[in-house]
């Protein structure tokens, strides 16, 4: 080797705890309520140093405990540091799973700390020609530092670092870093509770040491140093010789590992999706990925052989004959899915908001032949070869997140028809987790296979001569679809998820395309007088807020607001925060119920207001010169399946007071349509919990017809059902839906405002009442437990590793979810049956009414001239039928010029 090798040392405690309060706790925890900050910040800076020192080896060391031979020798060592914080608990075992997936050794030895560790290992290696870099927060390490041996010591939260040469150490402390114990010692380690001397900085420190060389030599002339610093140094010098002594970092521990073992090995690619995904991590994932990019060849992935044509003008339709015909040759197995001679489709282009636009296309046939095209570069001929194609069902396409290349397929003239596969959604059902499917990860994860070609010199890449990236770029798009749509395939099998992507979420695809191409007509005139009475109800609150107080201040500062709140108000404190005590809403809104404090209702006022005026305001911008607004719906963020809307998030307009169905009225009806329709499912919930837990106490309430939380609530109390009152429907309709979403006792306490003993009290009586949901309820966490996910109606499953943690926190949020996710998940299903329902429905019946929106449990429908019964007809029966049921849907229809005319 012509390169020294270099070596990349941690301290795993000291960067997990910097990290831990770099990051705040609230801003960083999965789902099943598990805190993650220490791990996020410790992988960060972990990704940034392997990028930036490119090591050769690699170790992390960690402390075993608190206790050592240093505590033993000094039990004040360290005595002051406050107990760990709860939420840091569990996470460093975390941070070694991560290290694990990576193949990164990490060490510890019993009696020392960490630091001791690293010193071994750096001793070590610089004795072996290597070059070292430790990257540590504790500052004992920079007494390790030479030429060979390097520092990295944060400055800031988790990325920005000190390279601490023996130059960078002189030129801070005055001294060499073999000098730099020395003064420690004189100076004293508040972190580590050495008491140094008094009234000696490390400037003073760094004179003494330079004027006798070490701290030998300040002992030997200790009698000759004047004054009081001179008479201080006398007084304490045996702490300070104390000090010398523990914090001199052990250089020879017996290691039960090697410096060859520290050689960086493959990291387990699968691993690192199986913790990423448990701890929720995309971004960090992807840019974990993207740094070791470069050293593809640790996961050994074979290249993709393609062989790319560019037919000459004319021979277009030849060649979709030949290589992308339902006759064509190809090897795949079409299994349930009908993949047999599917053919792989990449887009380039851009896509969002109803509509699009193509720049370039791949099309790979399962022969492995593919071709390349610029619909600019088209004959009409040729066009009208491609347009046919897309548009024949019997020839098989397959993309990667289908729908944005639909837009901009549409917005060429190009209608698609025979989709047999999305990776994407694929994966989505594989793994509902996860929240990001990217094609070359997915290839390298589900194939072995890196997004590359083939070397070019084996003949097995020919791109005509073009030379192009973007040429070869999405001929391994399109050619890497086709493969891992079969393995995906083969995934689903083995999951079930089969039926639920050929059946509802492929289906769905199309329908999702043509209700953001059609958008939702605003009243434009409206949303703008609304944003400006929403402008002026912030300005005329903040006016309000600031006479209260008797000047001006800032109503969005946290830090004015806890100044004014627990300084100046002297209010009772919040939850304590990194910045202080918290002033989130709900804080708030506790604080009001208990204190009735004037500000805080006008804070409460002046934040609602605000809220409401940037809803308008996003709406605004997002309207186009038709007076339409084009949302865009997901299929692939909500692990139990539902639709999540963005850019606009028409999902979120509120509905239940009266500022939000005053924006709600700025939704219309379009030009050359006579209404909006509004459909929704009544307590779908509840109806599927009826169903799943074949109560039948429930199902008989609901077959009665009568009004469902009266009828529970009479059983419940006692009573008959023209005693139960308001407050006895209230609380029984928290509690149903409460059950269904797997709340707590405590959750509806605080929910109701009643004590845990009379929420607890409550769900004993009601599941005295309804044992059949009592027997579901436990039933599916332990079916769940057993099996290690739930299952919807429709077999979409939700996989909770967490059920079985030895995290209590973590396995009874998984519990939680293992509650929620059938229900939820089912519902989310039977909607999207009934959208599916509907809009075959409509084309069966020549109908030019369209779906417009989902919104949950709520489908919004735009009716033409004439159709309105037809349309209500038809949304009853398809709604009504979209499942099976023990007990009936019922569906409530409304109509009306604007979405708020339209509610019912």
């Amino acid at each position: 080797m012509t390169d020294p090798p270099r070596l990349l040392l941690l301290d795993g405690h000291s960067l997990a705890y910097r990290a831990f309060f770099a990051l705040p706790v609230e801003n960083f925890s999965t789902t099943t309520g598990q805190p993650t900050n220490a791990v996020y910040g410790f992988t960060s800076m972990l990704i940034n140093a392997l990028r930036d020192e490119q090591p050769t080896h690699l170790a992390v060391a960690f402390d075993v405990s608190r206790v050592s031979f240093r505590s033993e020798r000094f039990p004040a060592y360290k005595a002051t540091r406050s107990e760990t914080p709860k939420d840091f608990h569990g996470q460093v075992e975390l941070v070694k799973q991560i290290l694990d997936a990576l193949g990164i050794v990490h060490v510890s030895a019993p009696g020392v700390e960490a630091d001791d560790v690293l010193a071994t290992l750096a001793t070590r290696a610089a004795a072996a020609g290597y070059e070292v870099a430790i990257l540590s927060g504790d500052r004992d390490a920079l007494q390790l530092v030479d030429d060979a041996v390097t520092v990295l010591y944060p400055r800031k939260g988790v990325s920005d670092l000190a390279r601490m040469t023996p130059a960078a150490v002189t030129e801070k402390y005055g001294v060499s870093p073999r000098l730099y114990p020395d003064l420690a010692a004189l100076v004293g380690e508040t972190s580590d509770n050495l008491p140094g001397v008094p009234g000696v900085g490390p400037g003073f420190a760094a004179k003494w040491l330079q004027q006798y060389e070490s701290l030998a030599g300040i002992v030997d002339h200790v009698g000759e140093i004047k004054g009081k610093k001179g008479e201080a140094l006398r007084a304490h010098l045996a702490q300070v010789l104390l000090n010398r002594e523990l914090n001199a970092l052990i250089r020879d521990l017996p290691l039960d590992v090697t410096l060859d073992e520290l050689h960086r090995k493959p990291f387990d690619r699968d691993r690192i999706h199986e913790v990423f995904d448990a701890l929720q991590f995309r971004v960090l994932r992807e840019r974990l990925f993207e740094s070791l990019g470069a050293e593809a060849a640790l996961v050994d992935g074979e290249a993709f052989e393609v062989v790319v044509d560019r037919p000459a003008t004319g021979f277009l339709r030849e060649w979709l004959a030949a290589h992308a015909g339902p006759g064509s040759a190809g090897s795949v197995d079409g299994g349930e899915l009908g993949l047999t001679g599917a053919t792989g489709v990449a887009v380039a282009g851009s896509w969002g908001r109803g509509t699009g636009d193509v720049t370039a296309l791949a099309l790979a046939g399962a022969d492995g032949q593919t071709c390349w095209l610029q619909p600019g570069e088209l004959t009409s001929d040729d066009d009208q070869a491609l347009a046919s194609w897309f548009a024949d069902p019997l020839c098989g396409k397959v993309f990667h997140d289908a729908k944005g290349p639909l837009l901009a397929l549409h917005a060429r003239g190009w209608a698609v028809a025979g989709l047999r596969a999305d990776t994407a959604l694929a994966a989505y059902l594989v793994l509902p987790g996860q929240r990001g499917f990217d094609l070359a990860d997915l290839t390298a994860r589900f194939l072995g296979r890196e997004l590359r070609a083939a070397p070019a010199d084996n003949g097995q890449l020919t791109l005509d001569d073009t030379g192009e990236d973007e040429t070869a770029a999405l001929a391994l798009q399109a050619r890497a679809v086709v493969d891992l749509a079969v393995a995906l395939a083969g995934e689903l099998d083995t999951r079930g998820g089969t039926p639920l992507l050929r059946d509802v979420e492929l289906p769905l695809v199309q329908i999702l395309a043509d209700m953001e191409i059609a958008g939702i007509a605003v009243d434009l005139p409206h949303l703008i007088a609304l944003e400006a009475d929403f402008a002026a109800r912030v300005a005329a609150v903040e006016e309000q807020a600031h006479e209260i107080v008797g000047r001006p201040f800032n109503l969005g500062s946290p830090k004015q607001l806890q100044e004014i709140l627990f300084g100046e108000r002297n209010l009772p404190k919040t939850k304590r925060i990194k910045t202080g005590y918290t002033t989130d809403a709900d804080a708030l809104q506790a604080l009001w119920v208990q204190t009735a404090d004037p500000l805080l209702e006008q804070l409460l006022a002046w934040r609602d207001a605000a809220r409401l005026r940037q809803t308008v305001a996003g709406l605004i911008p997002l309207v186009d010169d038709q007076d339409r607004i084009h949302t865009t719906f997901n299929q692939m963020i909500a692990a139990t399946g539902r639709l999540s809307s963005t850019d606009p998030n028409l999902q979120n307009i509120p509905i239940r007071t009266e500022e939000g169905r005053r924006i709600r009225a700025g939704f219309v009806v379009g030009a050359g349509f006579e209404a909006l329709l509004t459909a929704d499912y009544s307590q779908i919930e509840m109806r599927i919990m009826a169903h799943l837990s074949e109560d039948t106490g429930l199902i008989e309430a609901f077959r009665s017809g009568e009004d469902l939380h009266t009828t529970v609530a009479s059983r419940v109390f006692s009573v008959e059902r023209a005693a139960v009152d308001p407050e006895m429907r209230r609380k029984i309709k928290a509690m149903s839906y409460g059950l269904a979403y797997g709340l707590s006792p405590f959750g509806l306490s605080q929910q109701l405002g009643i004590s845990p003993e009379e929420a607890r009290g409550l769900m004993d009586e009601y599941f005295l009442r309804f044992g059949g949901v009592r027997d579901y309820l436990a039933e599916v966490v332990a079916q769940a437990r057993a099996s290690g996910y739930t299952e919807t109606i429709l077999g979409r499953r939700r996989y909770l590793p967490d059920l079985t943690s030895d995290n209590r926190q973590r396995r009874e949020m998984a519990e939680r979810m293992a509650l929620n996710a059938p229900i939820q998940g089912s519902a989310a299903d039977l909607v999207k049956v009934a959208m599916l329902g509907v809009a075959a429905a409509l084309r069966a019946q020549n109908l030019a009414s369209r779906l417009l929106l989902q919104v949950h449990d709520e489908l919004v429908l735009e009716v033409a001239a004439g159709e309105r019964p037809a349309v209500e007809r038809l949304v009853r029966e398809q709604m009504g039928a979209a499942g099976a049921l023990t007990v009936p849907l019922d569906v409530s229809v409304g109509t009306g010029r604007t979405w708020q005319d339209a509610g019912h």
